[in-house]
């Protein structure tokens, strides 16, 4: 969708949700807007923020749920099949990754994209994710980073793909509660919804009891794979 700003009618296609539904997060607060002139006008950017914090904080069945939103599309419009493993080349794998502290963990990770090829321009990568972590960490409490660029950049991708590191040892990284990150995720999408759509995924897929320990006692970049794709086809 081209527009950076949203009126009402717009987000609810956005959304694929009811009118009833959008009012009613909307009257709440919960979806960040603005009256101008007695009518609704919403920023794309903060509701794209908006939906990153829903699926951070979501369970299986509400991130489940959200991927159906994303597949509620008009007869117009085609919906995307997001398949996590599919997006993953095996040059992007890295096991183990080297990085020691957080800034040596953002350059380490764009110059690992871009040695799959599907990245041009790695310092305009790392330079976006920086100022990403700076807005807000990307770290969560389970010791895994879902970095990412405020923006798509679909500029400098040949298409959208993920790239994973996965560290020996954890690192400061900005999680809460003093955690430690260890398995770092490099999402670079061409546009909004199919970063959504792949964050989704993603998210359900690290819910999976024991994927996380499985995942860290990996040695090498197939066995990687092959477990994100077993995993995501049983969910």
């Amino acid at each position: 969708m081209p527009h950076s700003t949203l009126d009402f009618a717009q987000l609810v296609k956005y959304l694929h949700l009811s009118d009833a539904k959008v009012k009613k997060l909307v009257d709440r607060g919960e979806i960040p807007g603005r009256k101008i002139k007695g009518e609704w006008q919403f920023s794309m950017p903060e509701v794209n923020r908006w939906l990153e914090q829903r699926i951070g904080i979501s369970d299986d069945d509400e991130l489940a749920d959200i991927e159906n939103q994303f597949d509620r599309a008009t007869p117009s419009e085609t919906p995307q099949t997001v398949e996590i493993a599919k997006l993953m080349p095996l040059e992007a794998i890295a096991v183990p990754f080297p990085a020691r502290t957080k800034e040596s963990a953002i350059r380490s990770m764009a110059q690992l994209a871009v040695g799959s090829g599907l990245l041009w321009d790695g310092e305009k990568m790392a330079d976006a994710l920086r100022k990403r972590e700076e807005l807000h960490s990307t770290a969560l409490d389970n010791g895994i980073a879902i970095l990412h660029p405020r923006r798509p950049m679909p500029n400098i991708l040949a298409e959208t793909f993920l790239a994973l590191g996965i560290a020996p040892s954890g690192i400061p990284f900005g999680g809460g509660f003093g955690n430690l990150t260890d398995i770092f995720f490099l999402l670079c999408s061409t546009d909004d919804q199919i970063h959504l759509r792949v964050l989704a995924r993603l998210s359900r897929i690290l819910t999976v009891p024991n994927f996380l320990p499985m995942l860290r006692s990996l040695e090498t970049p197939d066995e990687v794979k092959k477990l994100i794709s077993e995993t995501e086809a049983m969910i």
